[in-house]
């Protein structure tokens, strides 16, 4: 089979590399890949959100099957496109992948069918939203309704804070349309849980959970990134936290979304707060998470291609989805200055004994030389029996891994841990 790849980062290197150990799997191309992606397809030039242009290459080249991972794309409709000319794909259409591209619209149907939430108002006025905000509770959180490249959630700690964050959004327009209308929402405290889950929009299957760390700095400090690093499974995610979630978030999502004519196909990431009210939703995103796949991907044991079908076809019920009981870790690779200002263009080493477990996601080939051109360079990953046998290989792969102004952080994995040694 020919398989297409839609994506670049770490997260497509990872579903790439999985795929790659599937039966049938004849050639792989990534759209539009990069230069790390290279060594395990064949990356060509088209960029995610160019529909039309994926649409052609799948046609002219007798694509089988498609893996679109990217949030925009999704939102944007490259699944719909691509099944109207034959290609069926992995990833839900375009008015099921709004669960993600619309804050909004994802708030509305939490509350509209009881899935539990942090409280919220929706506001598509700046004035009102800041007259709202001289009593809201503090703190605060904003986030813009449509997709900023994760970067569109802000935690208030103040009401100048909050008072900002709705002058930024809404009328500077930092993140365009995106910003036209936003959610002011309740703070929520606890452990954050990331699971992704299989689909075919009747039956759900949960992967392992996992833990993200989205801080640029040790100790849970500095700026928020796209991530720095995972671990999993995530050690507040007990048995029956799961069932719980299974009953009452889970399912009661798929159910709704095909009340609303809007069957979700694919992988649906619960982004989970575990309060003392029980577990709530912070978000759902329509996509595998990046860097939650680079460490849930290594610890799958069945054949990726044969489920991603499965959700595809409607058959996930009857397909072995199988995960180790084994821990991974990944620690992601950054350069110096991520996620504000840094410098690219360095040149990359990575010995060929730990190849297998590092996912590219900011590189260019350029005359047989892998070089830096992104904040977020590689993730490294390790499993292990046990969470702190993965994290303690991932760091000795970090070690062997140069590049100039590397920077990561070295706790990943420190507070699970410490839950572990606790229990």
């Amino acid at each position: 089979m020919k398989i297409m790849v839609v994506g670049s980062g770490g997260r497509e290197h990872a579903i790439i590399k999985k795929l790659k150990l599937s039966e049938g799997v004849e050639e792989i191309f990534a759209l539009p890949g990069n230069g790390g992606i290279s060594a395990d397809a064949v990356c060509v030039n088209i960029s995610a959100t160019d529909i039309e242009s994926i649409v052609r290459f799948a046609k002219e080249n007798g694509i089988d099957y498609a893996v679109v991972a990217p949030d925009d794309p999704l939102v944007l409709g490259c699944v719909d496109a691509l099944e109207a000319v034959g290609v069926p794909c992995f990833g839900p259409r375009a008015n099921a992948a709004v669960i993600e591209g619309s804050k909004v619209f994802s708030k509305n149907l939490m509350k509209k069918y009881n899935i539990p939430t942090a409280e919220y108002e929706v506001f598509t006025s700046a004035e009102e939203a800041l007259k709202y905000l001289d009593s809201a509770p503090i703190p605060t959180v904003i986030k813009a309704d449509g997709l900023a490249l994760g970067k569109g959630v802000i935690i208030a700690q103040t009401r100048d804070e909050a008072r900002a964050a709705v002058n930024e959004i809404m009328l500077d327009k930092k993140f365009g349309k995106s910003g036209d209308s936003i959610v002011i929402e309740e703070f929520l405290t606890g452990p954050e849980v990331s699971v992704l889950s299989f689909t075919d929009g009747k039956t759900v299957i949960p992967m392992v959970s996992s833990m993200d760390h989205k801080r640029a700095l040790d100790g849970d400090m500095g700026l928020n990134t796209g991530g720095m690093g995972t671990i999993a499974p995530n050690p507040y995610y007990t048995a029956e936290i799961a069932k719980r979630c299974m009953d009452e978030i889970f399912m009661p999502t798929v159910n709704a979304m095909n009340d609303e004519s809007r069957t979700f196909k694919g992988c649906l990431y619960f982004g989970l707060m575990l309060t003392s009210d029980g577990p709530k939703v912070i978000e759902y995103n329509c996509r595998f998470g990046d860097p939650e796949t680079q460490v849930v991907l290594p610890l799958l044991e069945s054949d990726l291609l044969k489920i991603m079908m499965a959700v595809t076809n409607g058959t996930l019920a009857d397909t072995e989805v199988q995960f180790s009981n084994k821990s991974a870790a990944c620690v992601i690779m950054a350069s110096d200055g991520y996620p504000v200002k840094y410098e690219k263009g360095f040149e990359i080493s990575i010995p060929s004994d730990i190849s297998e477990s590092v996912y590219v996601a900011g590189a260019v080939k350029s005359n047989g030389k892998l070089l830096t051109s992104g904040g977020r360079v590689l993730g490294v990953t390790a499993t292990a029996n046990t969470l702190k046998e993965a994290v303690d290989a991932a760091y000795e792969k970090v070690s062997r891994i140069s590049f100039k102004n590397a920077y990561y952080r070295k706790d990943i994995g420190a507070k699970s841990l410490k839950v572990k040694e606790s229990k």
